[in-house]
């Protein structure tokens, strides 16, 4: 089975900042930052949880994902608590990351369904909840180990219903998602992208169109633009982005970031300056 995650990974990558161990005790509100999520564990303890999307009380262990930011309140006992451990969520590229932009604006999963989760969690409560040399750090790690976790159970389990990660579920359809984001500058036909996905062109079409949310024409160009934008802030020359993502000269691939961003490379890149 090829690698749904490797180059979305390589390419966007989410890094943990914890900022929170320990007891959680009465209510507190988390605000929403801009260009972060949050990724909350509740180790034991009851949980009342309410957002802009509804709430939900917890009573088991569980895990708590906010992928973009969203202002939410805890409730818990004013004495007793409940034992959590938080951390912000940076997705590279923020808006234009395709992972943040795949995924509900809340998941909840109990902690024991999160196939082969347990080891990890338990070396990150361990570490989360004592005072040790590197504790931090290991912390931070474990956490992004965790949301790696998150995303092939989700997809394992079919449980996005609609774009980049819901193809990714899919049986065929991900071998030619996969062949997209690991060779961008390929010329890829829809007959070629059937032929690797091991469909018929028509079928092939239908169904990427219908899980993915747009055609297969439409979702590489935003793939080429969404390097082609990680590239650019990394300070790399617009003519070696454009054959690096597949277009054949730098006017060319300044056409197609206009026509999918509203405005050209170089005006995009100072925006981002701006900010």
């Amino acid at each position: 089975m090829v690698d749904r995650l490797v180059a979305l990974m390589e390419h966007f990558s989410v890094t943990a900042q914890v900022f929170h161990t320990g007891a959680l005790c009465g209510t507190n509100t988390l605000e929403a930052e801009e260009g972060l999520g949050q990724l909350h564990l509740v180790r034991q303890g009851e949980v009342k949880v309410i957002h802009r999307d509804g709430s939900l009380r917890i009573a088991r262990p569980s895990l708590l994902l906010y992928p973009r930011p969203m202002t939410h309140r805890f409730v818990t006992d004013p004495e007793r608590g409940a034992d959590m451990a938080c951390a912000n969520l940076r997705f590279e590229g923020e808006q234009q990351n395709p992972i943040a932009a795949g995924l509900p604006n809340f998941v909840c999963l109990p902690l024991d369904t999160i196939t082969g989760a347990l080891p990890v969690l338990e070396l990150l409560f361990e570490e989360a909840f004592t005072q040790r040399c590197g504790r931090v750090a290991l912390v931070n790690r474990l956490f992004e180990v965790v949301m790696i976790q998150i995303l092939r159970q989700l997809m394992e389990n079919n449980d996005v219903k609609g774009g980049m990660l819901a193809g990714l579920s899919h049986p065929r359809l991900r071998q030619a998602l996969v062949a997209m984001h690991e060779e961008p500058a390929e010329i890829w036909t829809l007959e070629k992208l059937a032929d690797v996905a091991g469909m018929s062109r028509s079928v092939f079409a239908s169904s990427f169109r219908e899980v993915v949310g747009n055609t297969p024409g439409q979702y590489l160009q935003g793939w080429r633009i969404r390097l082609a934008q990680q590239a650019l802030k990394r300070g790399r020359p617009l003519k070696i982005i454009a054959g690096e993502v597949g277009y054949g000269s730098e006017v060319a691939l300044s056409r197609a970031f206009k026509a999918y961003t509203g405005m050209p490379p170089r005006q995009w890149l100072e925006d981002q300056g701006k900010r």
